[in-house]
């Protein structure tokens, strides 16, 4: 299992969002930020293969952004928030899943299992 997860909940619909772009970022020095990998959510709202199975992520920030406008122009709604940005630290190799409740004018996260 990736070290790192991620699933999408549309709220208003209460059902996952499907086909979502998601990318991890890792700081570069100053106020950047590095793309480490992306990938889209699946049937479930999941992104379960992030990262590869042995891939642990070294201490530190590190930020999902989660393409949201073009779900919401698939779904004929009209958006707030074209992207939704959740910036993290990892402290340790364990289990990291960062999840996603959506709806067009709000959004909430947590730190998942």
């Amino acid at each position: 299992m990736s070290q790192l997860t991620t699933h999408i909940l549309d709220t208003t619909k209460g059902r996952p969002a499907t086909d979502v772009t998601v990318v991890l970022y890792t700081p570069l020095p100053g106020d950047g930020w590095l793309e480490m990998t992306r990938g889209v959510t699946n049937q479930d709202g999941r992104v379960p293969d992030l990262l590869s199975p042995t891939m642990r992520l070294p201490v530190g920030p590190y930020k999902l952004k989660f393409f949201t406008q073009e779900y919401f122009e698939r779904t004929n709604a009209t958006t707030f928030y074209p992207y939704v940005e959740i910036v993290f630290t990892v402290s340790d190799g364990s289990h990291y899943h960062v999840p996603l409740l959506l709806n067009a004018y709000g959004y909430s996260t947590y730190r998942g299992s």
